[in-house]
């Protein structure tokens, strides 16, 4: 069981990179708009999408290749869709997260004196986002994937404890009772939103091919790291997501529905909302409690995320174009930053908009990678011994309908 420790990490970076603003943001929104009404949806697409994200390790482990070397071994037009899809979407989400983590930052720690350039007025979000930005640069760049890998064992423990904490303190406090009636919504605002919750929880399909290439890192690392570690490893990170986001919903449930509080979308606003209705109905002590649980979860997705991306890129413009000694890993992260914190400036009062685009359209794109993962783990490129068994054939089927049937049902509701 301690080797099995040991060997935790791709799983625990995957966990880092879902633990974010699909948590923080959507399940605790769910549970503020319709209490435990969204449980179900929560839970299903969580078990829908769960052989997709397995089969990364799987793969990963069983083959010593990463799934966008599978994605080359299918075809050159599935790698450059994933290509296409990813350089459209990578500036989006980062700087979603970064946004969401900078805000709390700029609550939490305090604000940065404001100052103008030209006509334009620097606030103290747009400097923690550069202040965040440069930090997870330097993490990266200097520690690369080791340090990583330790970190995220800490930001995850530290993220588990926090959240169980402030989950219990809510439900001792709670004097109303819970209602576990599940809602189906029917208004094209609502429908909006429950794509969106889906889009990210636990994580967008397209986070699979990061595992598999923290799974490589891995195996480089540690030589022990075998395919049964592999999934051991993912299952304790998909685990901690799935109980992680439960904990948000109810979060929201207990402390913020029914009082008619209406989020806003700027990001300083949202976290200064955010802390002070929990601590408002739980007491002040419960401020750096929650404030720990809400950082640790957002700084861990901008981490992971900054550092994902760019390994993802840079894999796929050698493989697709033959080079890798312009377009590499530093060559990305440092684009990455530049355009996160450049976005940023622009639209930082639109973070609401900003997550709705970015989480419906990991959605909409998810049946692609859905298909693209099962048509590559049943195929010839994967050993026999390591291809899905019946029961997983069964359950990538049904995930593959359920993220198609979502999918038409709200794109004919616009």
């Amino acid at each position: 069981m301690i080797a099995k420790l040991k060997n935790l990490g791709p799983g625990l970076l995957f966990a880092g990179a879902a633990i974010g603003v699909s948590h923080l943001v959507q399940s605790t929104r769910a549970g503020a708009d319709f209490g435990l009404g969204l449980l179900w949806a929560l839970l299903l697409v969580n078990i829908f999408k769960y052989p997709f994200f397995q089969f990364a390790p799987r793969y990963a482990a069983a083959t010593g290749e990463s799934l966008l070397d599978g994605y080359n071994k299918l075809g050159k037009g599935v790698l450059a869709t994933y290509y296409i899809l990813s350089l459209a979407t990578m500036f989006t989400i980062q700087t979603a997260v970064t946004i969401v983590t900078a805000g709390l930052a700029s609550t939490l720690f305090g604000d940065f004196r404001t100052f103008e350039i030209g006509n334009s007025v620097i606030t103290s979000t747009e400097i923690w986002t550069v202040v965040i930005t440069s930090i997870c640069l330097l993490l990266l760049v200097v520690g690369k994937y080791k340090l990583l890998d330790k970190l995220m064992k800490i930001i995850i423990i530290t993220l588990t404890i926090s959240t169980i904490i402030a989950v219990g303190i809510a439900l001792s406090d709670n004097s109303k009772g819970l209602s576990f009636i599940q809602i189906l919504p029917n208004n094209t605002l609502e429908i909006a939103f429950l794509i969106a919750f889906m889009g990210w929880m636990p994580a967008p399909l397209d986070v699979s091919v990061w595992q598999s290439l923290w799974c490589i890192e891995k195996k480089k690392d540690t030589k022990q790291y075998s395919t049964k570690s592999a999934l051991f490893d993912f299952n304790i990170g998909y685990i901690s997501t799935i109980f992680l986001g439960i904990g948000f919903l109810l979060l929201g449930a207990l402390v913020m529905f029914n009082n008619g509080e209406t989020f806003s979308n700027s990001a300083g606003i949202f976290s200064n909302q955010l802390i002070k209705m929990y601590t408002s109905s739980l007491g002040n002590w419960a401020y750096i409690i929650i404030g720990i649980a809400a950082f640790t979860t957002m700084f861990s997705t901008t981490l992971t995320t900054l550092d994902a991306s760019p390994r993802a890129m840079a894999k796929t413009t050698q493989l697709l174009f033959n080079t890798s000694s312009k377009f590499n890993y530093t060559f990305w992260i440092i684009l990455l930053a530049m355009g996160t914190i450049s976005i940023f400036f622009f639209f930082a009062s639109e973070m609401g908009f900003l997550i709705k685009i970015a989480t419906i359209l990991s959605f909409i794109t998810a049946p692609f990678y859905a298909i693209i993962n099962y048509r590559l783990i049943s195929s010839k490129h994967t050993p026999k011994d390591w291809q899905p068994s019946k029961q997983l054939h069964v359950l990538s089927w049904l995930g593959i309908a359920f993220l198609i049937g979502f999918s038409i049902w709200y794109l004919t509701t616009l």
